[in-house]
């Protein structure tokens, strides 16, 4: 038994009776069980309850066992003070406050049912790979999807975080923060670190300067970006690192903190040096590339406003030394997908909060304009139960296996408070 049970049962009321009797014969009616606690200090404040006929107002602490009342040192805090119940799933010692009262005692474990406990053992002694695996397909469809929804929005507000961190450290300029989150993004997993460390060796301020001549953006990432390094007689790249050192020189450029992106086990659509072109076109070819992408609400309107390809050295090349066939290389819908969920949806999300104008309807049905991501977590639910194959529900899944599987919050999971009351 675990006290986050006992929490679950007190704060949901999941008890086979509204009858109950303390302890010491008296009885107990629950009012309000109060206001769960999370912090330091009693497990519920601002409870409400009526014990022998008289209504106490207080908080309510909460143990396995009486004894655990000494073991936590509470009989000398004067935080507990105002404790009007002790709820214990076994009552094996009287407690006394620090100034010696008696704290009246309620053990619950003849007031749950004994299938609420089964099913809540089953399910945290689980070994498969997330506790509900061999029930997950039992889930109600319309359960599981409020609840995807509702992880996704919870996901959004942890990337905010993270947004507006960059703009405290950017003067609050979304211009800014959208260039350091679109081209951490165009990295993708291998090269994102590489990326980001290219933006943050940037002042914005200098793009701004330069981003109607594509060559100069071009050269400017590539020069940060260290690709440049090596010596090659092709015109094209000899001019990139003419205009790159002028442009070191001139704005007082410094790339010693740069990760050199990786190439190795890429794919040579997602080579750094294709990317970084479609990059440098992409910023020279939309100005104010932030009120575009706030103004925009469907998944095709961002395929319209991503379509863009690399310089033409790279329709014919993959490195400056390797030739391929010629092709437009244009951004995939696929890749523009990725932009949508990780760069594009974030940022409108916290920017329309910020200015107080957030439609949650808008995003919510932007996302699931988009198709599903296909990973080893998302796949291996799928596998369990079929779905809604949109992008909503696959970022709804991996926050469910990461912030609730992993760390088997199966009582504060929507689905786990399902199976765990399943008679």
């Amino acid at each position: 038994m675990q006290e986050d049970f006992l929490h679950y049962i007190w704060k949901y009321q999941k008890f086979n009776t509204h009858r109950f009797t303390s302890s010491e014969g008296e009885p107990v009616e629950i009012v309000n069980p109060g206001q769960h606690n999370k912090n330091a200090g009693p497990d519920f404040f601002n409870a409400k309850l009526r014990i022998d006929g008289q209504l106490w107002a207080g908080n309510v602490e909460i143990h396995v066992k009486s004894s655990d009342w000494y073991a936590h040192r509470h009989e000398v805090d004067s935080a507990y003070d105002n404790v009007i119940l002790h709820v214990v799933w076994e009552n094996d010692a009287v407690v006394y406050r620090q100034n010696n009262t008696e704290v009246p005692t309620l053990e619950i474990k003849h007031y749950v049912d004994h299938r609420l406990e089964e099913n809540y053992v089953r399910l945290l002694t689980s070994k498969s790979w997330i506790n509900c695996e061999a029930h997950f397909s039992e889930v109600d469809d319309f359960l599981l999807f409020n609840w995807l929804e509702r992880l996704y929005v919870h996901r959004l507000e942890r990337k905010s975080q993270r947004i507006k961190e960059l703009l405290r450290n950017s003067n609050n300029d979304w211009e800014a923060v959208l260039l350091k989150m679109l081209l951490k993004n165009f990295g993708l997993k291998v090269n994102a670190r590489a990326f980001e460390s290219i933006s943050n060796s940037l002042d914005f301020s200098i793009v701004r300067k330069i981003q109607n001549h594509d060559l100069d953006l071009e050269a400017l990432l590539f020069g940060q970006g260290k690709l440049l390094t090596r010596e090659y007689e092709d015109f094209y790249f000899k001019t990139l690192k003419e205009r790159y050192m002028f442009l070191r020189r001139k704005y007082n450029l410094d790339n010693s903190g740069v990760v050199k992106a990786d190439f190795f086990r890429l794919r040579p659509s997602n080579f750094p040096t294709i990317r970084l072109s479609q990059f440098a076109r992409l910023y020279a070819k939309h100005k104010g590339f932030f009120s575009k992408i706030t103004a925009i609400d469907t998944r095709d309107g961002f395929y319209e406003l991503f379509k863009v390809g690399p310089s033409e050295f790279w329709k014919s090349h993959y490195t400056f030394s390797k030739a391929s066939k010629r092709s437009s290389k244009i951004l995939s819908k696929s890749f523009i997908d990725l932009l949508i969920v990780n760069t594009i949806i974030p940022l409108k999300f916290t920017y329309s909060k910020s200015q107080g104008n957030y439609k949650e309807e808008n995003l919510l049905d932007l996302i699931q304009q988009v198709k599903i991501e296909r990973n080893t977590i998302v796949d291996k639910f799928i596998s369990l139960k079929d779905m809604s194959r949109n992008a909503l529900v696959s970022q709804g899944l991996l926050e469910l296996k990461h912030e609730f599987c992993d760390k088997n919050k199966c009582l504060q999971c929507s689905i786990g408070n399902s199976l765990i009351i399943k008679k």
